[in-house]
């Protein structure tokens, strides 16, 4: 095993309801998150240029709503290639690994990410996944190759 890669042989899974809680607290921080970054760009627009209906200004509507999904999305990329947990997943005793125990990559964070707007979309099922896999892997889990242990609140 690597220096740069933790032994999962034995780590123990979170359960739906602690992933679920750690899912909400990390909206509210990325809602929050994205209401600056909204506030950030809109308000030079409102104040400095007058622009109070930014539906009138087509390309910049779009452009601002590609900069909250960025927000939003890079959120959960950053913190996930960065230590392995989102504050809401450090508040839930949780840690995100590649399969093998290594950090995650930014193309399973990718993926993890896409699959998990999916498990979403599908009414919750891919989440709900957990309760029926021998591993408590949701639909992200098994597409990316990662896997969300709990981690001892001693420990880094």
């Amino acid at each position: 095993m690597s220096e740069n890669s933790a032994d999962l042989s034995n780590a123990a899974v979170p359960g739906l309801f602690r992933r679920l809680a750690a899912i909400i607290y990390d909206a509210v921080l990325v809602l929050a998150l994205m209401a600056a970054a909204f506030t950030i760009v809109y308000l030079p627009l409102a104040k400095g240029l007058g622009w109070t209906d930014i539906n009138q200004y087509p390309l910049y509507k779009h452009l601002l709503t590609a900069w909250m999904l960025a927000v939003g999305i890079g959120f959960h990329l950053w913190f996930w290639t960065h230590g392995g947990q989102t504050l809401g997943m450090r508040a839930w005793r949780m840690r995100l690994f590649s399969a093998d125990g290594a950090k995650v990559s930014l193309k399973q964070a990718l993926i993890r990410y896409a699959v998990a707007i999916v498990s979403l979309a599908a009414a919750g099922l891919g989440f709900l996944w957990i309760l029926w896999d021998k591993d408590k892997r949701a639909w992200h889990d098994m597409a990316s190759g990662t896997r969300l242990v709990l981690v001892d609140p001693n420990r880094s």
